[in-house]
């Protein structure tokens, strides 16, 4: 038998640690062993159930693995699942005779059907119980894996095979499952999963990503193990990084709701719930799973009606003593946060935050198990920071309203960190072409950055290095009024929000073209849409503008969906709109460009969000799994993340969002 060599690779954390166990044939004709990329093979499953060791107090759990993954000398072509076991439930109930089956996610596109990993689906035994053989067929040992549960008995009288049952549980990617390890599948693993995985989600079970988000998707399924605890089907997950909350009684609440259907053999229970969860102009969703995807992705629909049927009895608590619609909202807390102004992402989702009182703080992304960050603090080169950009290297930018009077007069300056928290502006930051007072920041696909100058009402141009691209004076001046943010859309033109007056300002990448457009009222915000249209938040005018490419307005005053001195604006991948509302601390939810009828408000008059405890929303983002984050300049020291209420949005954000 060919000697074989061992090679452990792990990645040390801040709170986590990740290992990855390789095996690789040895060269007979050499003594020296190098680790080829097309002779890779992961340790099969036997070898890793031998190879469970501590190293440096690290647990390598089967080394991580639970697949042996077939090589060829092209490459790595597929793995072999190993064997584990599940039950399903109905609240404590085993459902028996329910067909499992295990699925790999799509990757032709959002929504994508699942690939069926098991030749014949498994019957739940009268214990709800089943087991998963090993030998199936995955595509890779990274490919994300999750299975489905539909119909069975829930421990009813008679026959009681129940066809609108749908119960889903998101195992994570195919490699880590470990041989022999349990799952539940039930009504909280439903709602968590579901959540989790909405902006992969269509209707019939189907998950999938285009295969350029695989770094999405894979974060979506770790989200949905951070709602949910897919050993034991209770919320939250098993362990929690340091810093973040999730909504687990209103997770316990849906799941108590779904259980009105679920428990039963179906008839009249089934189709209240189905009934509430359809959406006008819609159709009835199939089973329950489907019913929990329509209520998460509307969230503010028939909420009255679907939580009266909340039984007396609740099988999972605590529950939430009332529901003013459906949104997910996980909080982030810690990081030196102080006062939380703008956030940016980088490349691997990193969340990056600026706060008012000079810290720079890192958000890891959901579902990686990562804790939050400060990078940095005012005994650098922060002060006053208000406005944070990621550019195409991912080096983030950031604004700081005021600097010592050493450094430009006091008037304020940019500082630059690399991805590691590097300084790379100098301890002075960078201040040429007349940086004054700035507030906004928005980096383009040329490595150039955009300054908002709020101290004169002008803009600056700097490049990779910091230099003026615009010359010694900003540009715009006259024509800029009070600028606080500012957009790019793909001809690289700046979009600048003029507070103090009724328009936005649309300046060449060249600033040789230089045009006011009337159109709002005090705008805070401004975003481009994927066709080029300017969306604009009216702080003083409770309404959201629209500003066509060309500088037509193609909306003035849009009001409704709970708008209240909206503040903040984005775009997600699906081109829906986002307003960040101030006053009100909820969200706003409009219709984009390419919908019938654009800007038309899709959130209730209330807005959404009412019970995420938002505080003075100042900045909304979009990650790369559909989340939406939103920080809170309330003195609460938070971000909010709604859990897979957007379109994902490739990251960083160099002009108009796009889908990964």
């Amino acid at each position: 038998m060919a000697r074989k060599n061992i090679v452990i690779w792990y990645i040390r954390g801040i709170s986590h640690r990740v290992a990855l166990c390789f095996v690789f044939p040895s060269s007979p004709a050499s003594s020296v062993y190098t680790l080829s990329v097309n002779r890779l093979s992961i340790f099969s499953a036997d070898l890793c159930r031998a190879g469970l060791a501590f190293v440096s107090g690290l647990l390598l759990l089967a080394c991580g693995c639970g697949t042996s993954t077939k090589s060829t000398p092209g490459g790595v072509i597929g793995a072999t699942g190993v064997g584990f076991s599940g039950k399903v439930l109905a609240g404590p109930q085993p459902v028996s005779g329910a067909a499992v089956q295990l699925y790999a996610a799509g990757s032709t596109g959002y929504g994508s059907a699942g690939t069926a990993l098991l030749t014949t689906a498994l019957t739940t035994n009268s214990t709800g119980v089943f087991t998963v053989p090993a030998g199936y067929a995955c595509p890779s040992s990274s490919t994300q894996v999750y299975l489905i549960a539909r119909g069975g008995n829930p421990g009813v009288s008679g026959t009681g095979n129940n066809s609108s049952l749908g119960l889903m549980a998101a195992i994570g990617s195919c490699g880590s499952i470990i041989s022999g390890a349990a799952v539940v599948v039930n009504e909280v693993t439903t709602v968590g999963s579901v959540a989790a995985l909405a902006a992969f989600y269509a209707s019939g079970g189907n998950v999938g990503a285009s295969s350029t988000n695989a770094k999405g998707l894979a974060n979506a399924f770790g989200t949905a193990g951070q709602l949910v605890n897919m050993a034991t089907g209770a919320s939250p997950g098993a362990s929690l990084p340091m810093g973040l909350s999730v909504p687990a009684a209103k997770i316990n609440t849906l799941a108590d709701i779904v259980n009105s259907c679920a428990s039963t053999s179906g008839g009249a229970a089934c189709t209240s719930l189905l009934t509430a969860a359809t959406v006008a102009g819609g159709s009835t969703p199939k089973d329950t799973l489907d019913a929990v995807y329509g209520i998460l992705r509307n969230p503010a629909n028939n909420v009255k009606a679907l939580y009266v049927l909340l039984p007396a009895s609740q099988p999972f608590t605590p529950v939430a003593s009332a529901v003013p619609e459906w949104t997910l909202a996980a909080t982030w807390s810690g990081g030196g946060m102080n006062l939380p102004t703008a956030m940016a992402f980088d490349a691997s989702g990193n969340g990056w935050v600026a706060s008012y009182f000079s810290v720079l703080t890192e958000l890891p992304p959901l579902g990686t198990g990562g804790s939050v960050q400060q990078i940095a603090s005012a005994s650098t080169v922060l002060m006053e920071s208000y406005g944070l950009t990621v550019d195409g290297s991912n080096n983030i930018w950031v604004a700081n309203e005021q600097s010592s009077k050493s450094i430009n007069g006091g008037n304020g300056n940019v500082a630059k960190f690399s991805n590691t928290g590097q300084v790379l502006s100098g301890a002075g930051g960078y201040s040429a072409g007349g940086v004054f007072f700035p507030q906004g920041l928005a980096a383009d696909t040329t490595g150039n950055v955009w300054v908002v100058d709020y101290g004169n009402s002008t803009m600056s141009l700097l490049s990779p290095s910091g230099s003026a691209v615009n010359g010694v004076t900003g540009w715009g001046a006259g024509q800029v009024a009070l600028p606080v943010a500012v957009a790019v859309d793909a001809s690289h033109n700046a979009w600048v929000a003029n507070q103090s007056s009724s328009t936005v300002t649309r300046i060449s990448a060249d600033g040789s073209k230089i045009t006011q457009i009337s159109c709002c009222n005090g705008a805070s915000g401004v975003a481009v849409d994927q066709g080029g249209n300017v969306w604009v938040a009216n702080y003083f005018g409770n309404s959201i503008s629209v500003v066509s490419s060309t500088g037509v307005v193609a909306l003035n005053g849009q009001t409704g969906g709970g708008v209240d001195h909206p503040q903040a604006v984005a775009i997600d991948g699906a081109g829906r709109v986002w307003v960040g509302n101030y006053h009100a601390g909820t969200l706003s939810e409009f219709t984009g460009s390419t919908a019938d009828a654009p800007g038309t408000p899709l959130s209730p008059a209330t807005g959404l969000g009412t019970d995420a405890q938002l505080g003075s929303p100042f900045a909304i983002a979009v990650d790369q799994s559909g989340n939406l984050w939103v920080t809170n300049s309330n003195g609460s020291n938070t971000v909010t993340v709604f859990i897979g209420l957007a379109g994902p949005v490739k990251t960083p954000l160099l002009g108009p969002p796009q889908l990964p």
